[in-house]
């Protein structure tokens, strides 16, 4: 694309955004505006306040698809908004620890996070339904239950109350059931088994007889090389090879029961974010809508792939967990999940339109996606 076009677009978009924002000036009033107008407006822009802002995340610096995601979120921004908006992106750690990146961001020392609200059920346990629940809603219909189903406003109730505007930035789609180093037969066999699974779903590993250990991710191929884990779920095949489990368990199960879905979140300091211009703001809602599709989709190109790699190596096997082993830890999910709403009012608030919606859209999915699913 050369120089020209390039901005051509980049304009184009801009005026797209303040479309929605409802700040664009009709076709006829740019029309027929002079020249001697036009460069007015230029000097204008150029003496328009720029926001430079820290972008803290969960992820480790570079991490595929997740922290470049954010990478290019920042880029995208800042080029839309001609430089008016300047956000600099750091990784877990380099700023503040990566999970006191919400911490960072309520207290105004970052203006802007990128991670999972579920890693925040300890101070707000409703935080889970926006991130993934054991056998809740899939990518599709989580997505469709945030946009169109009151889904957000709940979040932004839940959020604004603390400061903090949220919005769906990202989704890792289905995850993988995890790794083990012992086979399942029976739901007998989860008895004992040590496990890194971590929130709602560790809780119902552990009351169906397994133990959930905790691991920062940089141990966890140590810690199942040495049999400290028997097992660990991560995300799918393409962030699984990359760590290594396949060369170190021998059975990689599946479906993730723990995750059918997993809605990633930038979140901004509400403060900050409502001293943004009003174009600046649809901006980030725009572009933060962007990255929620087009991570999903680069998780699936890439874990199809390697997929493939990790059949095609050959020392695996890959498994569908035992019907009797499912049934099981779908009973112990139904008791977690009571025990959270009746000892967290938001959360059954959300609970009943997460449940309500999840009944709805499953009798149409039930004759669409999965009916057909069969034949292709």
């Amino acid at each position: 694309m050369n120089t020209n076009n390039k901005k051509n677009r980049r304009h184009f978009i801009k005026q797209l955004t303040k479309v929605s924002g409802g700040a664009l000036v009709s076709a006829t009033a740019l029309s027929s505006c002079s020249k001697e107008n036009n460069s007015e407006i230029v000097k204008s822009k150029k003496k328009e306040k720029v926001f430079n802002w820290k972008c803290v995340t969960v992820w480790p610096p570079n991490f595929p698809i997740l922290g470049e995601g954010v990478n290019n979120l920042a880029d995208e921004l800042r080029e839309l908004s001609d430089g008016r908006l300047n956000i600099k992106v750091f990784g877990g750690g380099e700023l503040v620890p990566a999970l006191e990146s919400f911490d960072a961001v309520q207290l105004g020392a970052a203006q802007m996070m990128h991670g999972a609200a579920y890693y925040w059920a300890g101070k707000i346990p409703a935080s889970v339904f926006f991130t993934a629940t054991p056998f809740g809603m899939t990518t599709r219909q989580q997505n469709a239950w945030l946009l169109y189903g009151g889904g957000n406003e709940l979040w932004k109730e839940l959020y604004n109350k603390i400061g903090l505007e949220p919005f769906p930035c990202g989704n890792t789609g289905v995850q993988m059931g995890g790794w083990f180093n012992k086979k399942l037969e029976t739901a007998e066999d989860l008895q004992g088994i040590k496990m890194r699974i971590p929130g709602l779903g560790g809780k119902v590993f552990s009351r169906a007889g397994g133990t959930a250990v905790t691991v920062a991710g940089g141990e966890i191929y140590t810690n199942l090389e040495r049999g400290v884990l028997d097992a660990t779920e991560w995300i799918g095949p393409y962030h699984d090879y990359l760590m290594g489990f396949h060369k170190i368990a021998k059975y990689y199960y599946y479906p993730g029961w723990h995750e059918p879905s997993a809605t990633l979140e930038l979140v901004c300091n509400k403060k900050a974010y409502d001293s943004l211009p009003e174009d600046l703001q649809e901006m980030i809602r725009i572009v933060s809508l962007k990255y929620n599709g087009s991570m999903m989709s680069e998780f699936e190109k890439f874990n199809t792939e390697y997929l493939e790699k990790i059949k095609s190596e050959g020392n695996n096997e890959i498994l569908p967990f035992p019907k009797e082993v499912m049934e099981t830890l779908k009973q112990n999910a139904d008791s977690v999940m009571s025990d959270l709403i009746a000892s967290d009012p938001f959360a059954k608030k959300v609970y009943e339109s997460f449940t309500q919606f999840k009944q709805n859209i499953k009798q149409w999915s039930t004759i669409s996606t999965d009916a057909i699913q069969e034949y292709l």
